[in-house]
């Protein structure tokens, strides 16, 4: 049978204009890092994104090595695409990145080339089946590339027609300016940032945000539940299928489940309750708090998680007593990957 989407899908979700272009996005948009791989029955994929998008969310966010294996995720949303929201592309916001490794040797360890932003953008066009993406990031800075081929390889994808937009993905405040800069010279705005942000990583606040607003660029939160820490899967026992047990399941560290970062989720799956919501509803409700986040990334292995997710946005405002409580606990929890990029290190 083939897929009608619900009538009244764009009557669930607010959409939030991002920095100052012309682009608005919903406040939650759908990951396809984890759980478009191969691991994943294309079953399940299927009703992950039908169910995203009856409820309003119509951007998939996707990159050259999501798997797993790499390249596995766009090669299986292509699929879907054709097979169900074909009809549907010009409602679609769709993007892709390069820049992390996709196989060994010096072509293939990722980085900010100009070889391999362009080949890495044609190969995931190929694997989605699609003339163009939306929103084509640089994935991370690169300290070994100047930044100037970079942005000119950036740019040059824009003016190809393969991108609408540009965006960057965890490149520090100082790098984010200078990086906007060298885009405008080529008329080329940079659109969006996409950066780590949640309850326990919170390294956006000090600098980055006003360098966003500065260069008229919108962010869009990853990781808002912290890998899943930030729900109530991990704080008495971690289930046999959590993500912590399965392939392509590494960005959540058993360490990342230390006692005391258990016990601040914890102490804010309370003031969760008292709101009325689960600890995920609040951390996403929490994350979309600023206005210069245009919208937050999330993740789900089962559509019942979508729906929640959705949810959230009925309760998203905080009371200063409310966030004063939050700070308390909402503290550096040592989970940040990427910090290494953010930091402008080789």
């Amino acid at each position: 049978m083939s897929y009608l989407p619900s009538a009244d899908r764009y009557e669930r979700l607010p959409y939030r204009r991002v920095g100052r272009s012309g682009l608005v996005l919903p406040a939650l948009s759908l990951g396809l890092w984890h759980n478009f791989g191969d691991s994943t029955p294309i079953a399940t994929q299927r009703a992950l994104l039908r169910t995203a998008f009856d409820l309003g969310i119509n951007h998939f966010d996707l990159a050259n090595n999501y798997g797993p294996p790499y390249g596995s995720a766009e090669i299986n949303f292509g699929r879907l695409l054709r097979e169900d929201f074909k009809t549907y592309r010009d409602e679609l916001v769709i993007s892709s990145k390069a820049g992390w490794d996709m196989w060994p040797g010096p072509y293939g360890r990722g980085g900010g080339s100009r070889k391999h932003v362009l080949a890495s953008l044609d190969q995931s066009l190929t694997r989605l089946g699609l003339d163009y993406v939306d929103i084509f990031y640089s994935h991370r800075f690169d300290a070994d590339t100047p930044l100037e081929e970079t942005a000119a390889a950036l740019a040059q994808a824009v003016r190809q027609g393969k991108a609408l937009y540009v965006g960057i993905s965890s490149y520090s405040a100082r790098k984010t300016r200078e990086i906007a800069a060298l885009l405008a010279d080529w008329k080329v705005p940079l659109l969006i940032h996409q950066p780590a942000y949640n309850l326990f990583n919170r390294w956006i606040e000090p600098e980055l945000l006003d360098a966003t607003e500065e260069v008229g660029a919108g962010v869009i939160a990853f990781t808002p539940l912290a890998q899943g820490l930030l729900t109530d899967k991990y704080l008495d026992e971690a289930p046999v299928d959590a993500r912590i047990h399965r392939a392509g399941g590494g960005s959540l560290k058993t360490d990342h489940l230390a006692p005391e970062n258990l016990a601040r989720a914890r102490a804010l799956r309370e003031i969760a309750r008292r709101r009325g919501q689960s600890l995920a509803q609040l951390a996403l409700a929490w994350t979309l708090r600023d206005a210069r986040v245009s919208s937050a990334l999330i993740g789900a292995s089962r559509p019942e998680q979508l729906v929640e997710n959705v949810a959230a946005l009925q309760n998203s405002a905080f009371s200063a007593e409310e966030l004063a409580e939050i700070d308390r606990h909402a503290v550096d929890g040592g989970i940040d990957l990427w910090r290494k990029p953010a930091t402008d290190w080789a």
